[in-house]
């Protein structure tokens, strides 16, 4: 071990106060907080030896040495290294170091650099919450949140399930991702980074390529409540879209899981490229629109059979066919159903209903219980009177032929 450098301890001056009255040059001596360099003099097990030329004899040991494992193991005799002191005068009289701080503003250095260039590069994930996952950039760690995730590893849970989410986020622990940093600030220690800015830079082209309009084959990679997501090739570039609910068939969709299924192949229309990354998908688009003939089979004031397939607080949703699918509003039920539409409308069962309204521009059919039952009661009413009537000739009939029987009689 290196021997303390000995000094006259008995002045009211420390000694470094003494050191740099005896030597001006040494007048502009660093400051507790900066960052100075060295060559190394002796290493033990446990601590590095610093020769800070007129300033001393620096020591990093400690903490403050093995937060930087990597520069202390391979440290040689003779080797620069950089430190940050944090004592100028310890009680063994050596000026104390950190490298762990000097480590760590060459890192923030070196973050604000691939800041400024926007410059992709790979780091690990370390850790996860349900919020995103946790990585570490050169020593220093930071947040890659869930919606900058790329769609590759976006987590697709049916029913948005957080702890389903979550343990697909642990998943990506030890993976290695490739990031863009999208938000720093060393004050608070805060590093935001991307995967999806990341990954856009190098689809970009591909997507400029693809265009709206053009027709992809792939296969469903993801079945969500709001959707289905399609992954497909373009220029050699694995890319993937996502179908949303109201575009995967004309009629109304309770469930996609009810139109495709994970792993079934398919084919869609790009009908949109949103922050040069998302892709917009549509099925239905590859087929007629039924809507635009509704009126050669459907006019207002038809009585139609349809089938209820669900029912709410607000009415009924009704299929009259595979493509065209109505609804029922409360205010068109009888009147004691209006607060409770259940008491009428049962899912599943089959009825017959008025068309009251026909929007083949919005995709929209009304349909009325109360218009229906109206008819029925005005068709009794017309047959009840014509009933009656022939119920009142029959008697005046037979008044008649008694009459003539007993006029016959007197003559």
């Amino acid at each position: 071990m290196m021997p303390a450098i000995h000094m006259d301890t008995e002045t009211p001056k420390s000694a470094m106060e003494q050191l740099l009255a005896e030597h001006e040059e040494l007048s502009s001596v660093p400051a507790v907080g900066d960052t100075i360099n060295g060559v190394v003099m002796e290493k033990t097990g446990n601590a590095l030896y610093i020769d800070i030329g007129a300033v001393g004899v620096g020591t990093i040991y400690g903490k403050e040495l093995f937060d930087d494992l990597n520069t202390f193991e391979g440290a040689k005799i003779g080797q620069q290294v950089q430190a940050t002191i944090l004592t100028l005068d310890n009680e063994e009289g050596y000026v104390e170091l950190s490298l762990r701080t000097a480590t760590m503003e060459r890192s923030w250095e070196e973050l604000r650099r691939k800041y400024s260039d926007t410059v992709s590069f790979p780091t690990e994930i370390i850790d996860a919450n349900k919020g995103g996952l946790i990585i570490r950039v050169s020593g220093v760690t930071g947040f890659l949140p869930v919606s900058q995730l790329a769609p590759d590893h976006y987590p697709r849970v049916e029913g948005g399930d957080k702890n389903k989410i979550f343990d697909r986020l642990k998943s990506y622990v030890g993976q290695q991702f490739t990031v863009k940093i999208i938000g720093l600030d060393q004050d608070e220690e805060k590093l935001i980074v991307s995967e999806k800015s990341a990954v856009s830079d190098v689809i970009s082209s591909t997507l400029e390529q693809l265009g709206e309009g053009k027709v992809v084959e792939g296969t469903v990679s993801g079945v969500v409540d709001f959707g289905i997501f399609v992954k497909f090739t373009e220029g050699g570039q694995e890319l993937e879209g996502l179908v949303h609910i109201s575009e995967l068939a004309w009629q109304r969709i309770d469930s996609p899981a009810d139109i495709v299924s994970l792993g079934e192949k398919v084919k869609a229309k790009v009908i949109g490229i949103d922050d040069g990354l998302r892709i917009s998908l549509s099925m239905k688009q590859l087929e007629e629109d039924p809507w635009t003939k509704v009126g050669d089979k459907y006019k207002v004031g038809d009585t139609v059979k349809g089938e209820i397939l669900k029912v709410t607080p607000f009415g009924g949703f009704i299929k009259l066919d595979d493509a065209i699918h109505g609804l029922i509003h409360v205010s068109e039920l009888p009147e004691e159903a209006k607060g409770d539409p259940t008491s009428v409308l049962k899912a599943g069962e089959t009825m017959n209903l008025t068309i009251i309204s026909l929007d083949p521009k919005e995709h929209r059919l009304g349909l009325s219980l109360r218009a229906t039952t109206d008819k029925k009661e005005k068709k009794t009413e017309r047959a009840e009177p014509t009933k009656k009537s022939k119920a009142e000739k029959k008697p005046a009939t037979k008044k008649k032929t008694t009459k003539k029987k007993e006029a016959k009689k007197e003559d």
